[in-house]
């Protein structure tokens, strides 16, 4: 279990980058330059390199779920991904955070789940995964939570697709006790496309 989350915190810290590349890179664009003196000839063209992997691209969006995918050396990465639309509380300053599913053909994963938190929590505290009246333990390490129990990953995915909301309630670091809301709209179709992406 511990390699399985150790894999999970990787992942993670991975998707985060990812989505926050983009943005960065606007940010650090330099100003235009003037017009410089005619370019030289380029030389000759060297041999083709081996292609390099491709980092998440956004493919779909279904309601509040985006559907990404992305060529690594490993195989293709598929996952769906939202955002919460409430977090509380309200006052307590902290990074985006995310839900994600997500889906590693070649590692033989399928519809794993995992939160990236928007802040460091504290290990080994307690935090609750619910839709509805159902509710799963999640196990914390780091700025990322997973379900406490993995093979619990279907079931609870099954529950989603039958829910409207979801709701994470996790302990910061510092003792704080935050609730992220999720909606579940366009979560059936997002993975339904993620089966067409990630055979």
């Amino acid at each position: 279990m511990i390699r399985s989350f150790l894999s999970r915190g990787a992942l993670a810290a991975g998707v985060l980058c990812a989505l926050a590349a983009p943005a960065l890179a606007q940010q650090s664009k330099p100003a235009a330059k003037p017009a410089a003196a005619p370019a030289k000839p380029a030389p000759a063209a060297k041999p083709a390199a081996a292609p390099a992997a491709q980092g998440p691209v956004q493919i779909a969006t279904f309601g509040d779920w985006g559907v990404y995918a992305s060529d690594t050396a490993n195989g293709r990465v598929c996952y769906a991904l939202s955002q919460p639309k409430e977090r509380l509380p309200k006052e307590l300053k902290r990074d985006p955070g995310f839900l994600f599913i997500s889906t590693r053909p070649a590692e033989g994963v399928r519809n794993e789940i995992s939160i990236i938190t928007g802040f460091p929590t504290k290990d080994n505290a307690p935090g609750d995964f619910a839709i509805g009246s159902t509710t799963y333990k999640l196990v914390h390490k780091g700025n990322s939570a997973w379900l406490g129990n993995p093979a619990q990953d279907p079931v609870a995915i099954e529950t989603m697709k039958k829910g409207t909301t979801l709701t994470t309630k996790t302990v910061s670091g510092k003792g704080n006790v935050t609730t992220d809301r999720y909606s579940l709209n366009g979560l059936g179709q997002a993975l339904d496309r993620i089966k067409k992406e990630c055979p």
